[in-house]
């Protein structure tokens, strides 16, 4: 690598969107300043055989620097120079987070880019025709719980090698992450932050300032621990391989951040944990940064300047809730049929809101502006919209002396309430689903505005969320006897959770299971029905499951486009055994829009 830099992170790839035939993304990197020479800005170099494959590939050591002579007629090469969009200074001096784009004509076969920061060492992505739909996969709940033995799971790396696996066979041309791509609750156990954690009266802790103290220390907690965890392992390979596409959900930030009482969220202490982290998320996940890239936008439709902005997919949405951020939701092409919308739900939430109504209209302007053709629409939410109901566990959590908060106060299950405001652990979980009571009615709205979009816009919608830990689908369909084909209502929810963390015990599923028998009437005034789908007819060792409907097995989800019906199916890859990193495949399909 010449320049050398040194580097805190590899180099990782982020997917934008297709405009004009043009393929949008990003490669990023960490460098520590000391150590690393800014002699000349770092350059990306990326090429690819421009002949329709008549070409040996050319490593990229061997081509000549940026504004030396072209290379050899047919190999398309391109450099980009990075841009510094953010600075981190921390104990072992200044770290430059450094961008760059890549922009990538489509042509009339699938092609594999090679790149390289500097000449280092060389790396390749995929991307697809200029008429082929994207190959996808969707992920979430990518970490471990505090207290979860991790060696039981064989780690965080069996099925992202059963990914990279799938992907050596057949490329994926974006990994889409659902929310939870990394676990940011041990920031509670910091030495500046654990003594507001452990403040036991609720008063004390809303009033407590935030210090300097405590603030560097945030900032030290989320660059320490998304350098680590975004470089390791099987994952680390994948997002130098795989162009993300990601969307945060509570751990993100920090567990259940937006679902506690008001007072407690926007004191102090709490709401700057929030901030820095979907500060660190943009910056990360994202490759934003709004003090560089800006935040303007038309009023309108919330959708910034694409010849400004870095990020031409970008939805601006209302303002934060208790983060001095507003919504950044996003509108990515996935091919000239498929669409992926991913709504920020964090941003805005609150105990009795997911999203402001401002982000919703500016996200359904963007869906109007779609080119002719659009058939399939993937809608992106970090929490599930069909999953089964638990009012009466709502309603029992809601007392004070429910069971959980009895047996903490008394020493037998302290682990029963939560750290912030010594609620039951379970109740902001609960808090966080839209089919929860202070939810309910916007989540109904959202469900008839998608189906409205649907009929007026003439697309296949299809919800896919995680945070569960656990793979329950289910489907939204018209009351009356209609081919799916042909029903504007018909939407499947797919749960692709968890590719890493634990599922929940057996006797959770049980109740998932039992509660989720029942086909739900809420919608029926909308000539709507909800159900489960017993997509799980066998289970991974091919015996019969204790339940047809939910699969307590980590899990990812595989998204393909059938050229020959229209339909999309989305697989969800079950791994067969704990720790196995071998999946059996339960394929749902996705009908094409024919009314």
């Amino acid at each position: 690598m010449k320049p050398y830099l040194q580097l805190m992170t590899n180099p990782m790839l982020r997917y934008d969107t297709i405009v004009d035939g043009v393929w949008h993304g990003f490669a990023m990197l960490v460098a520590t300043d000391e150590g690393s020479d800014y002699s000349i800005p770092p350059f990306l170099t990326y090429q690819w055989d421009g002949t329709a494959g008549g070409l040996a590939h050319i490593p990229i050591h061997e081509l000549p620097r940026p504004g030396a002579d072209a290379t050899e007629p047919g190999v398309e090469t391109r450099w980009a120079q990075g841009l510094r969009y953010y600075a981190h200074n921390g104990r072992a001096g200044t770290h430059s987070f450094w961008r760059f784009k890549i922009e990538i004509p489509l042509g009339e076969r699938e092609e594999e880019i090679f790149y390289s920061v500097n000449g280092g060492p060389e790396n390749s992505f995929w991307v697809p025709a200029r008429d082929q739909q994207f190959r996808v996969m969707y992920h979430s709940c990518n970490g471990f719980s505090s207290g979860v033995d991790q060696k039981a799971f064989n780690g965080p790396d069996p099925l992202w090698r059963d990914v990279l696996l799938k992907h050596a066979q057949k490329p994926i041309h974006v990994m889409v992450g659902g929310g939870d791509q990394l676990y940011c609750d041990p920031l509670t156990k910091e030495p500046e932050i654990a003594p507001w954690i452990n403040e036991s009266d609720n008063a004390k802790k809303i009033a407590a300032p935030l210090t300097a103290e405590m603030e560097t220390a945030l900032h030290r907690f989320f660059f320490n621990w998304y350098t680590h965890w975004f470089r390791s392992g099987a994952f680390g390979i994948a997002t130098g391989r795989i162009p993300m596409l990601n969307m945060l959900d509570d751990h993100d930030m920090i567990d259940g951040f937006g679902s506690y009482p008001d007072d407690l969220q926007s004191s102090p202490v709490f709401s700057a944990i929030g901030a820095a982290g979907y500060k660190w998320f943009l910056l990360f996940q994202m490759f934003i940064n709004d003090d560089v890239d800006g935040a303007t936008y038309d009023l309108a439709t919330g959708i910034p300047s694409q010849s400004s902005h870095s990020s031409k997919s970008l939805i601006i949405g209302g303002p934060g809730a208790f983060i001095p951020y507003p919504n950044h939701s996003f509108l990515s092409c996935l091919g000239p049929k498929m669409y992926i919308l991913m709504i920020d739900w964090r941003s805005e939430r609150r105990f009795n809101q997911l999203a402001s109504q401002t982000t919703y209209d500016r996200c359904e302007k963007a869906i109007d502006a779609l080119p002719p053709g659009v058939e399939h629409l993937v809608v992106l939410v970090g929490v599930p919209v069909a999953y089964p109901r638990m009012v009466a566990l709502e309603q029992m959590l809601e007392k004070k002396l429910n069971p959980m908060t009895v047996l903490a106060k008394i020493g037998v299950m302290p682990s029963g309430v939560n750290k912030f405001n010594a609620e039951a652990e379970l109740k902001d979980d609960l808090a966080d689903h839209p089919c929860s009571a202070d939810h309910k009615k916007e989540r109904n709205a959202l469900v008839l505005r998608f189906q409205n979009i649907a009929q007026r816009k003439h697309l296949r919608i299809s919800f896919m969320s995680g945070d569960v830990h656990a793979t329950a689908n289910s489907q939204f369909k018209s009351t009356k006897k209609i081919e799916p084909s042909q029903d504007p209502k018909f939407m499947l929810q797919i749960i692709s959770s968890a590719i890493v963390n634990t599922p929940p015990p057996p006797p959770v599923i049980w109740l998932v299971s039992k509660l989720g028998k029942k086909t739900h009437k809420t919608l029926h005034h909308a000539h709507t029905d909800e159900e489960l789908i017993p997509l799980f007819t066998e289970d991974t060792d091919g015996s019969k499951p204790k339940s047809t409907t939910v699969m307590g097995r980590r899990n990812y989800c595989m998204g393909d486009y059938d050229p020959a019906t229209g339909e999309v199916q989305f697989t969800v890859c079950v791994e067969k055994s704990q720790g196995s990193g071998t999946t059996k495949e339960y394929p749902l399909r996705a009908p094409p829009p024919r009314w």
